[in-house]
């Protein structure tokens, strides 16, 4: 259980690092302290002086307590011999992120960095818990995955707090637009387009897609499914696109199939989705009612993983970069580093867009020789 003292300590250092006390600003006084939390004038002294013990706050003798500049604070701390990155994703052990994290950590390693992995769940609450950490903890740099980042992120203020302490940081997957970072992603509007592209011209009209949206790949890939019908003057069944976010994940996807199949009976022959993850759990779905693939109906993964390959059924894929961004954004945030450290502007780390290319298996199926035949 977290001490009374702790809760205040981490409650001030929480609204340093959140813009609520700036630089060379006056904090609340110890009764407001008092007050505020429902502790007492020991706790807050105990918790205070620490916090200008660790440089965090200092005192003016007849003016009260202020915030600290931290970035004298966090230079100072980072002259020692320790060369520390954070790294940062949405998840750690699943899917596509053992590779991405195992191409950076390999990189740095190379130059000598320590490596500290952290994961938000896809969830913002986590997100400020670990940038929080980060802050506190004199990191030299930050590789970053963004947390949904389709959504208006309630943290940029600690992003805003890193670049203020000049730690520079990267991104990879997406990033927040506001932010400007260098980052390093796929093109997913090419990479929803190729998906959906590949079962038209193999004769498919009735296609589902299946999207994540609380993520800018999910909304960019959506966007190159419907661009794909357009372009190929397929109408858009609205109906057929399914949407769904992180917490949903396990239950509206399948749910969602379901009843589009009561609905349409065998008029659908093709599936997108957000990603292979995603498409293992649609076929077992198809599996259970008894729907062949692709006999009876078609389906498109993205991320070129490794379960494309392991399932019953060789996935049709958009291969990611994996490992490779990994390297990539590791490169990349030590190149900035040591630009930082010359003190000079020059570097050069730049942004990457990833092309996508898809590859073909046996989860697709080409109806027009099918209709040739008949």
């Amino acid at each position: 259980m977290t001490t009374k003292y702790n809760m205040v300590k981490q409650a001030i250092k929480a609204k340093i690092l959140d813009g609520v006390y700036k630089t060379n600003e006056k904090i609340s006084s110890e009764s407001e302290m008092m007050k505020e939390f429902g502790v007492s004038r020991h706790t807050v002294r105990l918790a205070v002086g620490d916090l200008v013990t660790t440089g965090w706050l200092y005192r003016q003798q007849g003016s009260g307590t202020f915030c600290a500049d931290r970035s004298m604070f966090e230079t100072n701390q980072n002259n020692g011999p320790q060369k520390r990155i954070a790294i940062v994703t949405t998840y750690l052990s699943d899917y596509i992120f053992p590779s991405i994290i195992r191409g950076a950590e390999t990189k740095l390693s190379e130059e000598g960095y320590q490596v500290s992995i952290f994961s938000t769940n896809n969830d913002h609450i986590m997100e400020r818990a670990v940038l929080e950490k980060i802050l506190s903890q004199g990191f030299d740099g930050v590789i970053v995955e963004p947390t949904k980042s389709a959504y208006s992120n309630p943290n940029i203020s600690f992003y805003l707090n890193l670049e203020q302490l000049s730690i520079p940081y990267i991104m990879i997957n997406a990033f927040y637009d506001e932010l400007e970072p260098i980052n390093i992603v796929m093109d997913d509007e090419k990479s929803g387009y190729l998906q959906t592209d590949h079962l038209i011209k193999l004769g498919h009209r009735n296609i589902i897609g299946c999207f994540k949206t609380d993520d800018t790949q999910g909304v960019k890939r959506m966007k190159g499914f419907l661009k794909a019908h357009r372009q190929n003057k397929i109408p858009i069944v609205p109906s057929h696109i399914i949407t769904y976010n992180t917490e949903e994940k396990y239950s509206k996807p399948l749910a969602s199939l379901e009843k589009i199949l009561d609905a349409s009976g065998d008029s659908i022959t093709g599936l997108v989705c957000y990603n292979d993850e995603l498409a293992m759990q649609l076929l077992e779905l198809l599996r259970i009612r008894g729907l062949r693939v692709p006999e009876d109906i078609s389906i498109v993964g993205h991320d070129d993983s490794l379960l494309a390959e392991i399932s019953e059924v060789k996935l049709t894929s958009v291969v990611h970069p994996q490992s490779e961004m990994g390297e990539l954004a590791a490169s990349a945030i030590v190149d900035l580093i040591e630009s930082k450290n010359r003190k000079t502007d020059s570097f050069s780390a730049s942004s990457k867009v990833y092309e996508p290319k898809l590859i073909v298996r046996s989860s697709t199926k080409d109806l027009n020789s099918v209709e040739s035949l008949a």
